[in-house]
């Protein structure tokens, strides 16, 4: 009898302890979730991104140090400021559009379809229009163009591009076919972003067959804007005069 009580006594021990660790062990065990392909994407896309945001604020930071050197320069008697104020207005002239530029990138030649037979389900598929022509652009500003031109006129984000009967008004002036759309970046990337399948580009040309002629150029220039920047309703912030 005594013996029996024993067992029952350590059995029921022995059911309280394996409680007390199981209770335990659950308790430090972290929750872990299965690692998938597209997690493993996800997290590497998100690597990239703050990668990007890493080298732009170095970017940032180098800038200021470069400025901070020039004004101990300047402290020092080492340097004009009229130079540095001349520095920063042409730095300011070329990012607003006032200078010509000239750098690696691509030339566009796009015209109506030449084909007597019409291609689209009405004549006006085989018209280039101004939607077309935007699209193309912001295809490009996409890939990273840094400066665009058609037909010798710079494209600015103010730049209306507005169809008028057989040609397109860019900056209050008006142009005809074929309309030669230039662009300043990486050549490979410009091409890519025009031409690649499915593309806009591809589809204006394959599809509809519309004249869409993209080439690299080792040197392309774009010329200054020639208009003038004017504010009608916008005003520095503060500014109640």
């Amino acid at each position: 009898m005594m013996e029996l009580k024993n067992k029952v006594i350590i059995a029921i021990f022995s059911v309280l302890i394996g409680i007390i660790i199981a209770t335990q062990l659950k308790a430090n065990v972290e929750a872990y979730v299965p690692v998938t392909i597209k997690s493993i994407e996800n997290t590497k896309k998100e690597i990239d991104i703050i990668k990007n945001e890493i080298q732009e604020i170095e970017k940032i930071i180098q800038k200021r140090e470069e400025e901070l050197e020039v004004l101990k320069k300047i402290s020092a008697g080492d340097e004009d400021i009229i130079d540095l104020f001349r520095k920063e207005l042409y730095s300011n002239m070329i990012a607003s559009g006032y200078v010509d530029l000239e750098g690696p990138g691509i030339s566009i030649k796009m015209y109506d379809n030449p084909s007597d037979e019409i291609i689209g389900f009405d004549i006006n598929d085989d018209v280039i229009h101004d939607v077309d022509i935007l699209n193309i652009l912001n295809d490009l500003r996409v890939a990273g163009a840094e400066a665009i031109s058609i037909n010798g006129e710079r494209v600015m984000p103010t730049s209306e591009i507005k169809c008028n009967g057989p040609i397109i008004r860019i900056n209050g002036r008006s142009i005809g076919t074929p309309f030669i759309i230039k662009a300043i970046g990486d050549p490979q990337l410009l091409m890519a972003a025009v031409s690649a399948p499915h593309t806009y580009g591809d589809m204006l040309k394959n599809v509809y067959q519309i004249g869409f002629e993209p080439k690299i150029e080792e040197k392309v220039i774009i010329p200054a804007y020639r208009g003038e920047l004017t504010f009608e309703y916008a005003k520095p912030k503060g500014d109640d005069s």
